[in-house]
C-alpha cells in the first residue's frame, strides 16, 4: 500500500519545525497561542512558588486586627463610662494574668482544661467515626437514628450538666460525659454529610474491584468523605471545648480539678472582673491555637492534595 505523502512529510519534520505543532486541534499550527499557553503555565508555577513561602499578609493582618481591638478597648475604658472594677483596661488584665501566672493558676487551669478537652475529643472521635460510617452506609439505621443525632447536636450541652452531676457526682466523669455528648453528634453528622457528597462512581469502582463492606468503608468511603469529616471534627472540637467550659463552671468542688472554667467561676464569685477577663482571654487563646496548629494545617494539606487550595481564602 502506498504511504500517505502528508504523513511521511510530518514524520520527517525536524524538531525545530515540529515543535510549533501540538496535538490539540484548536492550537495546531498556531505558535502564538502555544506561547501564551506556556506563559500561563509558567505563571501558575510562579504562583505556586510564591505560595510555598511565608504569606506575611496572613500573619500581619490578624496581628493588626488584634492591635485595633485592644486600642478600641482601651479607648472605651478611657471614656470612663463604667467603673474600672467593672470594665478593666488591657493593662489591668495583663497585670492580673502576670499575677495568676506567678501563682501557678494559669498553668494549672490551662493544662487541666486542655488535657480534659483533648482526651474527651479523642474518645469522641473513636466512638463517632464507626457510628457515622455505619449510619451513612445502612439506610434503615440512618432513618431510625438520624433525627435523634441531629436533635442531640442542637441540644445545648449545658443541659447535660445537672444529669451528669447526679449520675457521676463532682468527679471528672461528669466533665467527660458532657464533653462526649457535645462532640459525638457533630462528628457523626459531619461524617454523614461528607459521605453524602461522594460521587456514586466511587462505590461502583470499589464494587468492580471486589471490595467488601469493610474495605469499601475504610478504603473508599472514608478517604473520599474527608472534607466533610474534617469539618465535623472541627465542629466537634468546638462543641467539646464549649461543653467543657460549661461543665467546669457549673460542676465545682469534689475531686474535679481546677480548670479554666473554674478560674472563670472563681472570678465571678470574687466579683473580680480582671480575673474573669483573664479567664475569657485564655479560653479564647487556647481555641485559636488549636485551630491554627491542628485543624488549619490538616485542612490546608487536604486542600493541597486535592488541588483545591488555589482561590481559597486560607
Amino acid at each position: 500500500m502506498p504511504s500517505n505523502p502528508t504523513t511521511t512529510q510530518e514524520r520527517t519534520l525536524p524538531v525545530s519545525e515540529s515543535s510549533e505543532h501540538i496535538t490539540s486541534p484548536s492550537l495546531k499550527g498556531n505558535p502564538s497561542e502555544l506561547r501564551d499557553l506556556e506563559a500561563g503555565l509558567d505563571n501558575l508555577q510562579s504562583d505556586a512558588a510564591r505560595k510555598a513561602g511565608i504569606d506575611w499578609k496572613r500573619v500581619l493582618l490578624p496581628i493588626a486586627a488584634l492591635v485595633v481591638l485592644v486600642l478600641v478597648w482601651q479607648f472605651y475604658v478611657s471614656l470612663g463610662l463604667k467603673r474600672r472594677d467593672q470594665v478593666p483596661g488591657p493593662l489591668d488584665v495583663l497585670n492580673q494574668l502576670v499575677t495568676l501566672w506567678g501563682e501557678g493558676k494559669v498553668q494549672e487551669s490551662v493544662w487541666t482544661s486542655l488535657q480534659r478537652g483533648l482526651v474527651g475529643f479523642l474518645i469522641s472521635v473513636v466512638v463517632a467515626t464507626p457510628v457515622g460510617l455505619l449510619l451513612a452506609q445502612v439506610a434503615p439505621l440512618r432513618r431510625a437514628f438520624g433525627p435523634l443525632i441531629s436533635g442531640l447536636q442542637v441540644l445545648p450541652s449545658v443541659a447535660w450538666v445537672p444529669a451528669a452531676i447526679i449520675w457521676f457526682g463532682l468527679t471528672d466523669g461528669t466533665v467527660y460525659f458532657v464533653v462526649l455528648m457535645g462532640a459525638i453528634p457533630s462528628i457523626i453528622n459531619g461524617l454523614i454529610s461528607g459521605v453524602d457528597q461522594i460521587p456514586p462512581q466511587y462505590r461502583s469502582v470499589g464494587t468492580v474491584l471486589g471490595a467488601n463492606r469493610l474495605q469499601m468503608a475504610l478504603q473508599i468511603v472514608l478517604p473520599a468523605a474527608l472534607p466533610g469529616y474534617i469539618g465535623g471534627l472541627k465542629q466537634g472540637w468546638a462543641f467539646s471545648w464549649r461543653s467543657l467550659m460549661a461543665a467546669e463552671i457549673i460542676a465545682v468542688g469534689g475531686t474535679i480539678g481546677f480548670g479554666l472554667g473554674s478560674l472563670l467561676d472563681q472570678g465571678r464569685a470574687l466579683s473580680d472582673m480582671a480575673v474573669v477577663m483573664s479567664a475569657i482571654l485564655l479560653i479564647l487563646a487556647v481555641g485559636i491555637l488549636i485551630e491554627l496548629l491542628v485543624f488549619g494545617p490538616i485542612e490546608k494539606r487536604l486542600l493541597q492534595r486535592r488541588g483545591l487550595l488555589a482561590g481559597s481564602s486560607r
